[in-house]
Protein backbone atom coordinates (compact mmCIF):
# COMPACT_ATOMS: atom_id res chain seq x y z
CA UNK A 1 0.00 0.00 0.00
CA UNK A 2 1.36 3.31 -1.15
CA UNK A 3 2.82 5.51 1.90
CA UNK A 4 0.53 8.12 1.98
CA UNK A 5 -2.78 5.79 1.66
CA UNK A 6 -1.56 3.62 4.25
CA UNK A 7 -1.23 6.43 6.85
CA UNK A 8 -4.88 7.60 5.43
CA UNK A 9 -6.12 4.71 6.62
CA UNK A 10 -5.20 3.90 10.32
CA UNK A 11 -6.87 4.67 13.39
CA UNK A 12 -5.21 7.04 16.14
CA UNK A 13 -5.85 6.29 19.62
CA UNK A 14 -5.26 8.56 22.79
CA UNK A 15 -5.98 6.64 26.07
CA UNK A 16 -3.81 7.72 28.40
CA UNK A 17 -4.91 6.38 31.50
CA UNK A 18 -5.01 2.14 31.53
CA UNK A 19 -4.66 -0.33 28.71
CA UNK A 20 -7.42 0.97 26.67
CA UNK A 21 -4.79 1.99 23.81
CA UNK A 22 -3.39 -0.56 23.42
CA UNK A 23 -6.39 -3.00 23.62
CA UNK A 24 -7.85 -1.12 21.47
CA UNK A 25 -5.20 -1.18 18.52
CA UNK A 26 -4.46 -5.27 19.72
CA UNK A 27 -8.56 -5.22 18.38
CA UNK A 28 -8.31 -3.64 15.03
CA UNK A 29 -5.13 -5.09 13.90
CA UNK A 30 -6.75 -8.56 14.27
CA UNK A 31 -9.45 -7.01 12.11
CA UNK A 32 -6.89 -5.71 9.53
CA UNK A 33 -7.41 -2.15 10.31
CA UNK A 34 -3.86 -0.50 11.04
CA UNK A 35 -3.75 1.50 14.36
CA UNK A 36 -1.30 3.57 16.24
CA UNK A 37 -1.66 4.18 20.15
CA UNK A 38 -0.69 7.64 20.73
CA UNK A 39 1.65 8.65 23.80
CA UNK A 40 0.06 11.96 24.24
CA UNK A 41 -1.91 14.88 22.82
CA UNK A 42 1.24 16.37 20.81
CA UNK A 43 1.59 13.22 18.94
CA UNK A 44 -2.03 12.49 18.25
CA UNK A 45 -1.32 16.06 16.86
CA UNK A 46 1.33 15.39 14.78
CA UNK A 47 -0.03 11.86 12.94
CA UNK A 48 -3.65 13.36 12.64
CA UNK A 49 -1.57 16.25 10.29
CA UNK A 50 0.19 12.89 8.85
CA UNK A 51 -2.79 11.55 7.76
CA UNK A 52 -5.77 9.48 9.81
CA UNK A 53 -8.49 7.49 8.89
CA UNK A 54 -10.23 7.85 12.31
CA UNK A 55 -9.64 8.82 15.87
CA UNK A 56 -10.62 7.22 19.04
CA UNK A 57 -10.52 8.91 22.55
CA UNK A 58 -11.02 8.62 25.75
CA UNK A 59 -12.89 10.90 27.37
CA UNK A 60 -10.24 11.38 29.80
CA UNK A 61 -7.75 12.17 27.66
CA UNK A 62 -10.13 15.53 26.83
CA UNK A 63 -8.71 18.08 28.94
CA UNK A 64 -9.04 21.63 28.38
CA UNK A 65 -5.33 22.12 26.40
CA UNK A 66 -6.06 18.80 24.53
CA UNK A 67 -9.23 19.71 23.40
CA UNK A 68 -8.25 23.76 22.48
CA UNK A 69 -5.23 21.68 20.19
CA UNK A 70 -8.02 19.27 18.70
CA UNK A 71 -10.58 21.75 17.48
CA UNK A 72 -7.23 23.90 15.79
CA UNK A 73 -6.03 21.03 14.23
CA UNK A 74 -9.40 19.70 12.99
CA UNK A 75 -9.77 23.57 12.16
CA UNK A 76 -6.34 23.35 10.03
CA UNK A 77 -7.97 20.35 7.99
CA UNK A 78 -9.18 20.80 4.04
CA UNK A 79 -12.34 21.85 3.32
CA UNK A 80 -12.82 18.35 1.89
CA UNK A 81 -12.26 16.99 5.25
CA UNK A 82 -14.30 16.19 8.15
CA UNK A 83 -11.93 13.26 10.10
CA UNK A 84 -14.41 11.10 12.54
CA UNK A 85 -13.67 11.02 15.97
CA UNK A 86 -15.15 8.21 18.36
CA UNK A 87 -14.71 8.82 22.15
CA UNK A 88 -15.41 6.40 24.70
CA UNK A 89 -17.48 8.12 27.72
CA UNK A 90 -18.71 7.18 30.95
CA UNK A 91 -22.44 7.71 31.23
CA UNK A 92 -22.64 10.56 33.54
CA UNK A 93 -19.79 12.70 31.17
CA UNK A 94 -21.76 12.11 27.81
CA UNK A 95 -23.27 15.52 27.89
CA UNK A 96 -20.29 17.20 29.03
CA UNK A 97 -18.06 15.55 26.47
CA UNK A 98 -20.74 16.14 23.62
CA UNK A 99 -21.03 19.79 24.45
CA UNK A 100 -17.11 19.68 23.94
CA UNK A 101 -17.11 18.31 20.74
CA UNK A 102 -20.06 20.00 19.56
CA UNK A 103 -17.70 22.29 17.23
CA UNK A 104 -15.78 19.43 15.43
CA UNK A 105 -19.22 18.30 13.88
CA UNK A 106 -18.27 14.43 12.96
CA UNK A 107 -17.74 12.69 16.54
CA UNK A 108 -19.43 9.39 17.82
CA UNK A 109 -20.14 8.83 21.33
CA UNK A 110 -19.89 5.13 22.97
CA UNK A 111 -20.45 4.74 26.66
CA UNK A 112 -18.12 2.11 28.27
CA UNK A 113 -18.03 -0.63 28.96
CA UNK A 114 -18.01 -0.83 24.85
CA UNK A 115 -18.93 -4.02 23.20
CA UNK A 116 -16.18 -5.56 20.73
CA UNK A 117 -18.85 -5.60 17.72
CA UNK A 118 -19.98 -2.06 18.40
CA UNK A 119 -16.95 -0.71 18.54
CA UNK A 120 -15.48 -2.31 15.18
CA UNK A 121 -18.78 -1.42 13.68
CA UNK A 122 -18.70 2.23 14.87
CA UNK A 123 -14.44 2.16 13.46
CA UNK A 124 -15.43 0.04 10.09
CA UNK A 125 -18.49 3.32 9.50
CA UNK A 126 -16.26 6.15 10.28
CA UNK A 127 -13.40 4.38 7.99
CA UNK A 128 -16.37 4.30 5.05
CA UNK A 129 -17.09 7.49 5.69
CA UNK A 130 -13.65 9.21 5.72
CA UNK A 131 -12.71 7.04 2.24
CA UNK A 132 -15.36 9.06 1.00
CA UNK A 133 -13.85 12.05 2.05
CA UNK A 134 -10.61 11.15 -0.01
CA UNK A 135 -13.22 10.17 -2.92
CA UNK A 136 -14.06 13.82 -3.16
CA UNK A 137 -10.53 15.11 -2.42
CA UNK A 138 -8.99 12.77 -5.50
CA UNK A 139 -12.07 14.17 -7.52
CA UNK A 140 -10.79 17.70 -6.61
CA UNK A 141 -7.38 17.37 -7.44
CA UNK A 142 -8.20 16.15 -10.43
CA UNK A 143 -9.93 18.61 -11.30
CA UNK A 144 -7.60 20.96 -9.73
CA UNK A 145 -4.87 19.42 -12.60
CA UNK A 146 -7.22 19.43 -15.01
CA UNK A 147 -8.02 23.25 -14.44
CA UNK A 148 -4.21 23.64 -14.90
CA UNK A 149 -3.49 21.48 -17.65
CA UNK A 150 -6.70 23.26 -19.29
CA UNK A 151 -4.67 27.01 -18.66
CA UNK A 152 -1.67 25.89 -20.28
CA UNK A 153 -3.37 24.58 -23.42
CA UNK A 154 -5.28 27.46 -23.25
CA UNK A 155 -2.20 30.15 -23.32
CA UNK A 156 -0.23 27.44 -25.68
CA UNK A 157 -3.70 27.91 -27.85
CA UNK A 158 -3.80 31.35 -27.88
CA UNK A 159 0.33 32.09 -28.54
CA UNK A 160 -0.20 29.43 -32.07
CA UNK A 161 -3.09 31.48 -32.91
CA UNK A 162 -1.67 34.69 -32.63
CA UNK A 163 1.61 34.12 -34.27
CA UNK A 164 -0.42 33.53 -37.53
CA UNK A 165 -2.71 36.46 -36.78
CA UNK A 166 0.03 38.97 -36.76
CA UNK A 167 1.54 37.84 -39.32
CA UNK A 168 -1.61 38.41 -41.57
CA UNK A 169 -2.80 41.59 -39.39
CA UNK A 170 1.24 43.04 -40.52
CA UNK A 171 0.54 41.90 -43.86
CA UNK A 172 -2.60 43.84 -44.55
CA UNK A 173 -1.18 46.89 -43.25
CA UNK A 174 1.46 46.93 -45.89
CA UNK A 175 -1.18 45.85 -48.34
CA UNK A 176 -2.94 48.72 -47.83
CA UNK A 177 0.12 51.09 -48.44
CA UNK A 178 1.90 49.13 -50.94
CA UNK A 179 -1.30 46.80 -52.82
CA UNK A 180 -3.22 47.84 -55.63
CA UNK A 181 -6.03 50.31 -55.42
CA UNK A 182 -8.53 48.64 -56.97
CA UNK A 183 -11.66 48.20 -55.81
CA UNK A 184 -12.02 44.73 -55.40
CA UNK A 185 -8.32 44.51 -53.89
CA UNK A 186 -9.16 47.20 -51.36
CA UNK A 187 -12.72 45.04 -50.90
CA UNK A 188 -10.84 41.82 -50.24
CA UNK A 189 -8.27 43.58 -48.15
CA UNK A 190 -10.74 44.88 -45.82
CA UNK A 191 -12.80 41.57 -45.69
CA UNK A 192 -9.78 39.76 -44.11
CA UNK A 193 -9.33 42.68 -41.75
CA UNK A 194 -12.55 42.39 -40.24
CA UNK A 195 -12.23 38.26 -39.95
CA UNK A 196 -8.53 38.27 -38.32
CA UNK A 197 -10.53 41.11 -35.63
CA UNK A 198 -13.23 38.22 -35.28
CA UNK A 199 -10.56 35.82 -34.87
CA UNK A 200 -8.96 37.91 -32.45
CA UNK A 201 -12.17 38.60 -30.57
CA UNK A 202 -12.63 34.88 -30.63
CA UNK A 203 -9.46 33.88 -28.71
CA UNK A 204 -9.30 36.59 -26.32
CA UNK A 205 -13.12 35.44 -25.21
CA UNK A 206 -11.86 32.02 -24.60
CA UNK A 207 -8.63 33.32 -22.64
CA UNK A 208 -10.59 35.65 -20.51
CA UNK A 209 -13.72 33.17 -19.42
CA UNK A 210 -11.20 30.92 -18.43
CA UNK A 211 -9.07 33.84 -16.29
CA UNK A 212 -12.86 34.72 -14.96
CA UNK A 213 -13.61 31.35 -14.03
CA UNK A 214 -10.46 30.75 -11.94
CA UNK A 215 -10.85 34.28 -10.46
CA UNK A 216 -7.66 35.70 -12.05
CA UNK A 217 -8.97 38.99 -13.69
CA UNK A 218 -8.41 41.84 -11.53
CA UNK A 219 -10.57 44.90 -12.28
CA UNK A 220 -8.62 48.32 -12.47
CA UNK A 221 -11.62 50.30 -11.35
CA UNK A 222 -12.07 54.55 -12.17
CA UNK A 223 -15.17 56.22 -12.81
CA UNK A 224 -16.19 55.48 -16.53
CA UNK A 225 -18.79 56.83 -18.92
CA UNK A 226 -20.85 53.97 -20.32
CA UNK A 227 -21.87 56.60 -23.33
CA UNK A 228 -18.32 57.28 -24.33
CA UNK A 229 -17.66 53.44 -23.75
CA UNK A 230 -20.20 52.99 -26.43
CA UNK A 231 -19.05 55.54 -28.69
CA UNK A 232 -15.50 53.87 -28.88
CA UNK A 233 -16.53 50.39 -29.63
CA UNK A 234 -19.16 51.83 -32.61
CA UNK A 235 -16.12 54.15 -33.68
CA UNK A 236 -12.95 53.11 -33.10
CA UNK A 237 -13.58 49.12 -32.70
CA UNK A 238 -15.36 49.33 -36.49
CA UNK A 239 -18.78 47.62 -34.84
CA UNK A 240 -20.72 50.37 -36.59
CA UNK A 241 -19.21 49.83 -39.82
CA UNK A 242 -20.00 46.12 -39.16
CA UNK A 243 -23.27 46.48 -38.99
CA UNK A 244 -23.18 48.91 -42.47
CA UNK A 245 -21.66 46.23 -44.29
CA UNK A 246 -24.44 44.01 -43.31
CA UNK A 247 -27.31 46.17 -44.36
CA UNK A 248 -28.51 46.54 -40.76
CA UNK A 249 -29.88 49.68 -39.47
CA UNK A 250 -28.31 50.78 -36.26
CA UNK A 251 -29.80 53.46 -33.48
CA UNK A 252 -27.91 54.94 -30.99
CA UNK A 253 -29.02 56.67 -28.47
CA UNK A 254 -27.24 57.38 -25.30
CA UNK A 255 -26.98 60.16 -21.97
CA UNK A 256 -24.12 59.88 -19.92
CA UNK A 257 -23.80 57.55 -17.54
CA UNK A 258 -21.23 57.09 -14.61
CA UNK A 259 -20.34 54.01 -12.96
CA UNK A 260 -17.50 52.70 -11.09
CA UNK A 261 -15.29 49.81 -12.73
CA UNK A 262 -12.96 49.02 -15.48
CA UNK A 263 -12.95 50.41 -18.91
CA UNK A 264 -11.31 47.93 -20.64
CA UNK A 265 -13.74 45.07 -19.69
CA UNK A 266 -17.02 47.21 -19.51
CA UNK A 267 -15.76 48.09 -23.47
CA UNK A 268 -15.66 44.26 -23.51
CA UNK A 269 -19.40 43.90 -22.42
CA UNK A 270 -20.34 46.47 -24.54
CA UNK A 271 -18.77 45.07 -27.49
CA UNK A 272 -19.87 41.40 -27.02
CA UNK A 273 -23.43 42.67 -27.10
CA UNK A 274 -22.87 44.50 -30.23
CA UNK A 275 -20.90 41.95 -32.37
CA UNK A 276 -23.71 39.31 -30.83
CA UNK A 277 -26.79 41.47 -32.11
CA UNK A 278 -24.70 42.12 -35.54
CA UNK A 279 -23.97 38.56 -35.88
CA UNK A 280 -27.45 36.74 -35.37
CA UNK A 281 -29.80 39.65 -37.12
CA UNK A 282 -30.31 39.10 -40.69
CA UNK A 283 -29.43 41.70 -43.77
CA UNK A 284 -31.69 44.71 -43.37
CA UNK A 285 -32.40 44.43 -39.52
CA UNK A 286 -32.57 46.63 -37.27
CA UNK A 287 -30.58 46.98 -33.89
CA UNK A 288 -31.05 49.43 -30.73
CA UNK A 289 -28.46 50.84 -28.33
CA UNK A 290 -29.65 52.81 -25.49
CA UNK A 291 -27.54 53.74 -22.69
CA UNK A 292 -29.71 55.85 -19.90
CA UNK A 293 -30.36 55.71 -15.78
CA UNK A 294 -32.99 53.74 -14.35
CA UNK A 295 -34.40 53.36 -11.13
CA UNK A 296 -30.46 54.45 -9.95
CA UNK A 297 -28.95 52.05 -12.26
CA UNK A 298 -26.87 52.44 -15.17
CA UNK A 299 -27.97 50.75 -18.03
CA UNK A 300 -27.18 49.45 -21.52
CA UNK A 301 -29.95 48.17 -23.53
CA UNK A 302 -28.90 46.25 -26.54
CA UNK A 303 -31.62 45.31 -29.01
CA UNK A 304 -32.24 43.63 -32.27
CA UNK A 305 -34.34 42.29 -34.44
CA UNK A 306 -32.61 38.83 -35.04
CA UNK A 307 -33.23 35.35 -34.61
CA UNK A 308 -34.54 35.56 -31.35
CA UNK A 309 -34.55 33.27 -28.35
CA UNK A 310 -36.65 30.11 -27.11
CA UNK A 311 -38.12 30.11 -23.51
CA UNK A 312 -35.46 27.40 -22.82
CA UNK A 313 -32.70 29.16 -24.45
CA UNK A 314 -33.56 32.44 -22.56
CA UNK A 315 -32.54 30.06 -19.34
CA UNK A 316 -29.06 28.77 -20.96
CA UNK A 317 -28.02 31.74 -23.07
CA UNK A 318 -25.55 32.40 -20.66
CA UNK A 319 -23.75 29.63 -19.99
CA UNK A 320 -20.12 28.53 -21.40
CA UNK A 321 -20.85 27.32 -24.99
CA UNK A 322 -24.55 27.70 -25.26
CA UNK A 323 -25.66 27.76 -28.62
CA UNK A 324 -28.62 28.93 -30.11
CA UNK A 325 -30.47 26.11 -31.69
CA UNK A 326 -31.11 27.92 -35.02
CA UNK A 327 -27.85 28.89 -35.30
CA UNK A 328 -26.11 25.76 -35.46
CA UNK A 329 -25.55 25.20 -38.91
CA UNK A 330 -24.79 29.22 -39.23
CA UNK A 331 -20.93 30.03 -40.18
CA UNK A 332 -21.12 32.55 -37.70
CA UNK A 333 -21.95 30.77 -34.69
CA UNK A 334 -19.08 31.19 -32.74
CA UNK A 335 -18.20 29.99 -29.96
CA UNK A 336 -20.77 30.57 -27.32
CA UNK A 337 -18.05 32.45 -24.90
CA UNK A 338 -19.32 36.02 -25.26
CA UNK A 339 -22.24 36.26 -23.36
CA UNK A 340 -20.70 33.85 -20.45
CA UNK A 341 -18.05 36.58 -20.20
CA UNK A 342 -20.49 39.18 -20.77
CA UNK A 343 -22.64 38.28 -17.27
CA UNK A 344 -18.85 37.68 -15.63
CA UNK A 345 -17.44 40.46 -16.09
CA UNK A 346 -20.71 42.70 -14.99
CA UNK A 347 -21.07 40.72 -11.79
CA UNK A 348 -17.62 41.19 -10.76
CA UNK A 349 -18.60 44.92 -11.29
CA UNK A 350 -22.03 44.25 -9.31
CA UNK A 351 -24.36 44.44 -11.24
CA UNK A 352 -26.79 41.60 -13.23
CA UNK A 353 -27.32 41.40 -16.83
CA UNK A 354 -30.55 39.59 -18.42
CA UNK A 355 -31.92 38.51 -22.27
CA UNK A 356 -35.47 39.05 -23.32
CA UNK A 357 -36.82 37.57 -26.36
CA UNK A 358 -40.89 37.05 -27.28
CA UNK A 359 -39.67 33.84 -29.00
CA UNK A 360 -37.63 32.64 -32.32
CA UNK A 361 -37.21 35.11 -34.89
CA UNK A 362 -38.72 37.98 -33.01
CA UNK A 363 -35.34 39.46 -32.20
CA UNK A 364 -33.64 40.18 -28.72
CA UNK A 365 -33.16 42.23 -25.86
CA UNK A 366 -30.00 42.24 -23.45
CA UNK A 367 -30.24 44.58 -20.34
CA UNK A 368 -26.91 45.44 -18.57
CA UNK A 369 -27.74 46.98 -15.16
CA UNK A 370 -24.62 48.77 -13.18
CA UNK A 371 -24.77 50.27 -9.91
CA UNK A 372 -24.54 54.40 -10.69
CA UNK A 373 -21.11 56.00 -9.12
CA UNK A 374 -21.95 57.81 -5.78
CA UNK A 375 -21.41 61.65 -5.50
CA UNK A 376 -18.53 60.84 -3.05
CA UNK A 377 -16.48 58.49 -5.36
CA UNK A 378 -16.72 60.34 -8.61
CA UNK A 379 -13.32 60.72 -9.85
CA UNK A 380 -12.01 61.78 -13.38
CA UNK A 381 -13.81 60.01 -16.10
CA UNK A 382 -12.04 57.64 -17.81
CA UNK A 383 -11.58 57.95 -21.36
CA UNK A 384 -8.85 56.45 -24.03
CA UNK A 385 -7.88 58.55 -26.93
CA UNK A 386 -8.13 56.48 -30.65
CA UNK A 387 -4.44 55.92 -31.85
CA UNK A 388 -3.11 58.29 -33.78
CA UNK A 389 -2.62 57.47 -37.44
CA UNK A 390 0.33 55.63 -37.82
CA UNK A 391 3.82 57.70 -38.95
CA UNK A 392 4.23 56.81 -42.99
CA UNK A 393 7.98 57.01 -44.39
CA UNK A 394 7.78 60.73 -45.17
CA UNK A 395 8.25 61.30 -41.65
CA UNK A 396 12.10 62.58 -40.89
CA UNK A 397 11.71 61.60 -37.65
CA UNK A 398 11.97 57.92 -38.14
CA UNK A 399 15.34 58.16 -40.66
CA UNK A 400 18.17 56.70 -38.90
CA UNK A 401 16.27 54.87 -35.93
CA UNK A 402 17.44 51.03 -35.81
CA UNK A 403 14.96 48.39 -34.36
CA UNK A 404 15.80 45.13 -33.90
CA UNK A 405 13.30 42.25 -34.54
CA UNK A 406 13.96 38.60 -32.82
CA UNK A 407 11.31 36.65 -33.89
CA UNK A 408 11.22 32.86 -34.86
CA UNK A 409 8.09 32.86 -36.95
CA UNK A 410 8.96 33.67 -40.53
CA UNK A 411 6.06 35.28 -41.68
CA UNK A 412 5.64 37.17 -38.66
CA UNK A 413 8.76 38.06 -38.61
CA UNK A 414 9.15 39.47 -42.29
CA UNK A 415 5.96 40.90 -42.52
CA UNK A 416 6.85 43.05 -39.25
CA UNK A 417 10.15 44.19 -41.02
CA UNK A 418 7.76 45.03 -43.95
CA UNK A 419 5.70 47.37 -41.75
CA UNK A 420 8.52 49.01 -39.93
CA UNK A 421 10.34 50.17 -43.05
CA UNK A 422 7.59 51.44 -44.82
CA UNK A 423 7.41 53.62 -41.59
CA UNK A 424 11.10 54.91 -42.46
CA UNK A 425 13.39 52.52 -39.69
CA UNK A 426 16.40 50.61 -40.48
CA UNK A 427 15.39 47.20 -39.41
CA UNK A 428 17.79 43.54 -38.45
CA UNK A 429 16.09 40.44 -37.94
CA UNK A 430 17.48 37.59 -36.01
CA UNK A 431 15.61 34.07 -35.96
CA UNK A 432 16.45 32.83 -32.08
CA UNK A 433 17.60 33.93 -29.16
CA UNK A 434 21.25 33.65 -29.16
CA UNK A 435 20.83 35.36 -32.16
CA UNK A 436 18.83 38.37 -30.73
CA UNK A 437 21.30 38.50 -28.06
CA UNK A 438 24.64 38.88 -29.89
CA UNK A 439 22.98 41.05 -32.93
CA UNK A 440 21.79 43.97 -29.99
CA UNK A 441 25.00 43.62 -28.30
CA UNK A 442 26.90 44.06 -32.01
CA UNK A 443 24.71 46.49 -33.50
CA UNK A 444 23.15 48.63 -30.65
CA UNK A 445 19.93 49.20 -32.08
CA UNK A 446 17.42 51.99 -30.70
CA UNK A 447 14.38 49.33 -30.14
CA UNK A 448 14.53 45.83 -30.04
CA UNK A 449 11.08 43.83 -30.71
CA UNK A 450 11.53 40.63 -29.25
CA UNK A 451 8.73 37.28 -28.81
CA UNK A 452 9.17 35.44 -25.85
CA UNK A 453 8.31 31.93 -26.88
CA UNK A 454 12.16 32.25 -28.84
CA UNK A 455 14.00 28.89 -29.77
CA UNK A 456 17.47 28.76 -27.65
CA UNK A 457 17.01 31.67 -24.85
CA UNK A 458 13.32 32.58 -24.54
CA UNK A 459 12.86 36.34 -24.50
CA UNK A 460 12.82 36.81 -20.80
CA UNK A 461 16.14 35.32 -20.97
CA UNK A 462 17.30 37.74 -24.02
CA UNK A 463 15.91 40.33 -22.15
CA UNK A 464 18.07 39.76 -19.17
CA UNK A 465 21.31 39.36 -21.28
CA UNK A 466 20.81 42.67 -22.99
CA UNK A 467 20.12 44.70 -20.14
CA UNK A 468 22.84 43.55 -17.96
CA UNK A 469 25.61 44.17 -21.47
CA UNK A 470 23.66 47.36 -22.41
CA UNK A 471 21.98 48.94 -18.94
CA UNK A 472 18.47 50.83 -18.88
CA UNK A 473 19.18 53.87 -21.18
CA UNK A 474 21.07 52.22 -24.02
CA UNK A 475 17.90 50.20 -25.99
CA UNK A 476 14.34 50.34 -25.51
CA UNK A 477 12.67 46.01 -25.34
CA UNK A 478 9.19 45.79 -26.49
CA UNK A 479 7.57 41.99 -25.71
CA UNK A 480 5.60 40.93 -28.45
CA UNK A 481 3.95 37.91 -28.05
CA UNK A 482 1.34 35.15 -28.16
CA UNK A 483 1.48 34.94 -24.42
CA UNK A 484 -1.41 37.37 -22.53
CA UNK A 485 -1.64 35.91 -19.21
CA UNK A 486 -0.97 38.30 -16.42
CA UNK A 487 1.70 36.12 -15.13
CA UNK A 488 3.30 36.41 -18.12
CA UNK A 489 3.31 39.99 -18.77
CA UNK A 490 4.78 39.96 -15.13
CA UNK A 491 8.00 37.87 -15.92
CA UNK A 492 8.71 39.85 -18.95
CA UNK A 493 8.46 43.01 -17.12
CA UNK A 494 10.67 41.92 -14.40
CA UNK A 495 13.04 40.42 -16.97
CA UNK A 496 13.87 43.74 -17.98
CA UNK A 497 11.21 44.67 -20.71
CA UNK A 498 9.86 48.55 -20.88
CA UNK A 499 6.42 46.89 -22.89
CA UNK A 500 4.40 44.38 -23.29
CA UNK A 501 2.05 43.95 -26.24
CA UNK A 502 0.22 41.24 -27.38
CA UNK A 503 -0.11 39.70 -30.50
CA UNK A 504 -1.71 40.73 -33.23
CA UNK A 505 -0.80 44.48 -32.40
CA UNK A 506 -2.32 46.70 -34.33
CA UNK A 507 -0.08 48.49 -36.08
CA UNK A 508 -1.61 52.30 -34.91
CA UNK A 509 -0.44 50.91 -31.43
CA UNK A 510 2.65 49.83 -32.18
CA UNK A 511 3.72 53.24 -34.04
CA UNK A 512 2.76 55.19 -31.53
CA UNK A 513 4.69 53.29 -28.99
CA UNK A 514 8.18 53.26 -31.16
CA UNK A 515 7.26 57.44 -31.07
CA UNK A 516 6.80 57.26 -27.71
CA UNK A 517 10.51 55.26 -27.70
CA UNK A 518 11.84 57.20 -30.25
CA UNK A 519 11.21 60.57 -28.01
CA UNK A 520 12.67 59.20 -24.78
CA UNK A 521 15.21 58.52 -26.73
CA UNK A 522 15.90 61.74 -28.05
CA UNK A 523 15.55 62.70 -24.73
CA UNK A 524 18.06 60.63 -23.55
CA UNK A 525 20.29 61.54 -25.67
CA UNK A 526 20.08 65.51 -25.40
CA UNK A 527 20.43 64.92 -21.45
CA UNK A 528 24.07 63.18 -22.43
CA UNK A 529 25.12 65.55 -24.84
CA UNK A 530 24.03 68.24 -22.11
CA UNK A 531 25.87 66.71 -19.44
CA UNK A 532 29.00 65.87 -21.74
CA UNK A 533 28.89 70.05 -22.24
Amino acid sequence: MPERSAREQRVLVLAPTGRDAILACQLLSSMNMPSLACSCPDELFREITAGAGAVILADEALQPDTTAGLLEVVAGQPPWSDLPLIVFTRGESSEQILDLLVPLGNATLLERPVRLSTLVSTVKAALRARRRQYEVRDLLERQAEADRRKDEFLAMLGHELRNPMAAIRNALWVLDQVGSKDERAVRQRETIQRQTRHLVRMVDDLLDVSRVTLGKIILKRQTVDLRETAERCLADLGMKSLAEDKGLTLIFRAQSVSVHGDPVRLEQVVCNLLQNAIKYTPHGGHLSLVVETDRGEGVVRMKDTGIGLSPEMLQTIFEPFAQVESSRQRSEGGLGLGLPLVRSLVAMHGGRVEARSEGPGQGSEFIVRLPLVRPEEKRPVAFRKPAPAVRTVTEPAAVGRHILVVEDNPDGRESLRDLLEIWGYQVSLATDGPEGVDKALSIHPDVALVDIGLPGLDGNEVARRIRSALGSDEISLIAMTGYGQPEDRRRALQAGFDRYLVKPVDPNILSQLLAEMRDRGDTRHAAGESSVA
